[in-house]
């Protein structure tokens, strides 16, 4: 991190930039129906499994830093949702997202999208509630209109519970893929509120080094931080 100011002013107006463009792509899952696709119907099941367990493992530990993934539990991909492969002792949850929970509408189904997450413990129990819930529709092969629907559902029947103070996760990961739409994002942390109002961060505003997307179907404002160096500390540029 020794680096002149300007030199990391400029890398992290480029990373939010990326950012920016990247998670707005994502939003508009939320707001606009997909058009044409490659990816118009679901793959079959086992395209989006990693059959290689021990890989899927090693790659939902990269999105942190060792010292915060090393004592993670981790959650692998079966045939019906996450499932866990290691138990954890710190709280914190590593998984490796699919197109239904982390990629741009046009990449929904798509079975090569690989997004190592790891969210802290209020995260696991509220943010990753929705991303395991969402998983099981999407590999019964939900579409995203009865995904949306079903999501409506379960807010209105309180089966989804709201943000809980403090949760985040870590997304510093140099592989997985994010899909066609937005291959490789920069490293970055991610802060979860319900229905927030972006401007209380001062995001999205000229000269903030905080992007905000407010996703109105799910209820929720996730807030991006870049960070300037990936999970094996390496320079994140």
């Amino acid at each position: 991190m020794l680096k002149k100011i300007s030199a990391i002013a400029i890398k992290s107006f480029a990373l939010l930039l990326v950012l920016g463009a990247a998670y707005q792509a994502v939003a508009q899952a939320a707001t606009t129906p997909s058009t044409t696709t490659p990816y118009a119907k679901m793959a079959p099941v086992d395209q989006y499994l990693m059959a290689d367990r021990a890989a899927e493992i090693a790659l939902a530990r990269s999105a942190a830093p060792e010292s915060i993934s090393h004592d993670a539990e981790v959650r692998v991909l079966g045939r019906h949702g996450f499932e866990t492969a290691v138990k954890g002792t710190n709280g914190f949850v590593c998984i490796v997202g699919r197109g239904w929970t982390s990629a741009a509408d046009p990449d929904f189904w798509n079975p090569k999208v690989r997004v190592p997450m790891c969210a802290n413990a209020p995260a696991a129990r509220s943010y990753l509630l929705r991303i395991n819930k969402e998983t099981e529709w999407g590999l019964a092969g939900r579409t995203q209109a009865q995904m949306t629907e079903s999501i409506n559902a379960a807010f209105v029947k309180k089966e989804l519970p709201p943000m809980e103070s403090g949760a985040m996760c870590y997304m510093m990961s140099k592989q997985g893929y994010g899909g066609d739409s937005a291959p490789h994002w920069p490293s970055h942390l991610m802060f979860f509120y319900s229905d927030i109002d972006p401007a209380i961060w001062g995001a999205n505003l000229p000269g903030s080094p905080v992007v905000a997307v407010a996703d109105p179907v799910e209820h929720l404002t996730q807030f991006v931080v870049a960070v300037q160096r990936w999970s094996d500390g390496t320079d994140g540029r």
